[in-house]
């Protein structure tokens, strides 16, 4: 059996938890974008170029791979909290100013937005290396997490409005909002940095007890961020009590590791009190006490390469890629265009649903935005307990396959949209989150089980290089229909402000669909021919 990981390995994995649920600053943007949109005097698509800038700087997200290379996780992980605290920063110090330019603006955010990728490189390689025989769904569980950052930042703001003599109160929305983008990543990943380090794999018998109780946990979470989302006042629930509990089941998962920490202690404890037993009932058997050890450490060595064995089997055996080879595969290619046209696609809604509940008639768009959050996280969550549990009758879901069905479903939605009705705009967000959140976790083992580990932290860094090429293109068709529909003015009122947009993203989803699909059966034949018959029938989909 693969060795058990110790309770630093799952600090490590606390650690990512909480940076990734601070690692989404970018996702509150739409709450506070129809104010930014006043204060700065710019029109819709000008709006939609800064929510761009800061999938721009993703464009640059490669930098960060290379970095974890030569220098410490802890370091790349401040370095990108510093380019967010710089980014956002300085925008809510001169927000109000008029030497604050447009462009200025798109700089600084294509900076914070450059500083995600490096704390996303950290916790994705911390997953995969300190859990190695389990990295799928340390990664699922971890980056889950990261739906949960527009829900976080919306109930940090309501903190803030909550307490009385506050000095942030003087403070519009949306600087309060930059305020918190600049300094939370920043006060967290300080507060991390010990855990932040690859560690060799533990030895002793494997348990489940942290991935049960981390399951628990996180679903115990996400609910409690779905009834807010939903209404907690309705289910009798008051904002205050919503916002404790939220706080502190995300402090739970710190337990794990101590209740490990404290069970290592006392293993310790009783084979030391062993030990000083056997020396005295053994003296006379220097023969079977150099047998045992020989036992010991052959035991030791073959744990070792059952981990590597482990590692190399649920990597699928797949050829090591990187750099201009990976740029010279059609495979590539497909899989880069469909991450575009469905999960680009999802956050590039996700960033106009400030927009979209204002032409609605929606007063305030943090509850659409909180429940697309919500619902985001429960996507990201569920690659996780596919993995876990259908690791356990010695099958793996292809990564290709789970993308290619949660982007049909996303289609339909968009197609929804073009109704008018309220029920359905919050039902299809809904939907677009979940879905979003699922084809961004699985994206990241999709990765390395196309184009191997050895190059991940540059590999998926040149993929998620869609993203900004995705916002671009979608984000202006967006503001110009947008536009177009307000005739001349700056706001637009009514379902057909979006209803053209909706049409022309739902049928650009079904063609990531379509990509993804034939990207699994290009995959899948060419799988089953490097394998053979008995390894392609345990990696079915």
């Amino acid at each position: 059996m693969p060795s058990s990981p110790t309770s630093v390995h799952w600090l490590s994995l606390v650690g990512s938890v909480w940076l990734q649920t601070i690692n989404g600053p970018n996702s509150d943007f739409p709450v506070y974008s129809s104010e930014l949109k006043t204060v700065k005097g710019i029109s819709q698509v000008q709006l939609n170029f800064l929510a761009f800038a800061s999938d721009a700087g993703k464009l640059f997200g490669w930098f960060a791979g290379v970095a974890a290379l030569y220098v410490p996780l802890w370091l790349v992980a401040v370095v990108g909290a510093a380019f967010g605290l710089v980014g956002y920063g300085v925008q809510f110090l001169f927000l109000d100013s008029p030497r604050l330019a447009y462009w200025h603006l798109f700089a600084l955010t294509s900076l914070a937005g450059n500083g995600i990728c490096w704390i996303n490189t950290v916790c994705y390689l911390l997953c995969i290396n300190n859990f190695p025989s389990d990295s799928r769904v340390a990664v699922s569980l971890a980056t889950s997490y990261l739906g949960l950052s527009a829900k976080f930042y919306t109930t940090m703001e309501d903190t803030l409005k909550g307490l009385r003599y506050s000095q942030a109160k003087k403070y519009s929305q949306a600087k309060k909002y930059l305020l918190l983008n600049a300094v939370v990543p920043m006060l967290v990943t300080l507060l991390v940095v010990p855990s932040l380090r690859v560690v060799k794999p533990g030895s002793g018998k494997r348990t489940d007890f942290g991935f049960f109780a981390m399951f628990a946990i996180t679903l115990a979470t996400g609910a409690c961020a779905v009834v807010g989302s939903i209404g907690s006042k309705s289910l009798g629930v008051s904002s205050k009590e919503h916002l404790i509990s939220l706080y502190v089941m995300l402090a739970v998962p710190i337990l794990i590791p101590v209740a490990l920490r404290v069970r290592e202690s006392m293993a310790k404890i009783r084979a030391a009190a062993n030990k000083r037993v056997h020396r005295v009932h053994d003296l006379g058997e220097n023969g079977m006490c150099w047998l045992n050890k020989e036992i010991e450490v052959a035991t030791n060595v073959k744990e070792e390469e059952e981990v590597k064995e482990a590692g190399s089997v649920e990597h699928g055996g797949q050829e090591e890629l990187g750099g201009l080879g990976l740029l010279r595969r059609l495979d590539f290619w497909m899989y880069f265009f469909s991450y575009m046209f469905s999960g680009t696609l999802g956050l590039v809604f996700l960033n106009n649903l400030g927009q979209i509940a204002d032409s609605r008639g929606l007063g305030d768009p943090s509850t659409l935005v909180s429940l697309s959050s919500s619902f985001g996280f429960f996507g990201r969550l569920l690659p996780a307990f596919l993995d876990y549990y259908t690791a356990k009758s010695g099958y793996s879901i292809s990564r290709t396959a789970s993308m290619a069905s949660l982007m049909a479903p996303m289609a339909g939605a968009f197609f929804l949209l073009m109704d008018p009705r309220d029920m359905l705009l919050y039902t299809s967000t809904a939907v677009i989150g979940t879905c979003t959140g699922a084809i961004t976790s699985v994206a990241v083992s999709a990765t390395s089980e196309l184009f191997g580990t050895k190059n991940f932290g540059v590999n998926h860094n040149v993929l998620v290089a869609n993203i900004p090429v995705g916002s671009l293109c979608f984000g202006y068709l967006a503001g110009f229909l947008y536009q177009r529909e307000a005739r001349g003015g700056n706001r637009c009122v009514g379902a057909a402000c979006y209803r053209d947009t909706f049409l022309l993203w739902g049928l650009t989803c079904a063609v990531g669909t379509a990509l993804c699909a034939a990207l699994y059966a290009r995959s899948g034949k060419r799988s089953g021919a490097n394998k053979g018959p008995e390894v392609s029938g345990s990696a079915g989909v």
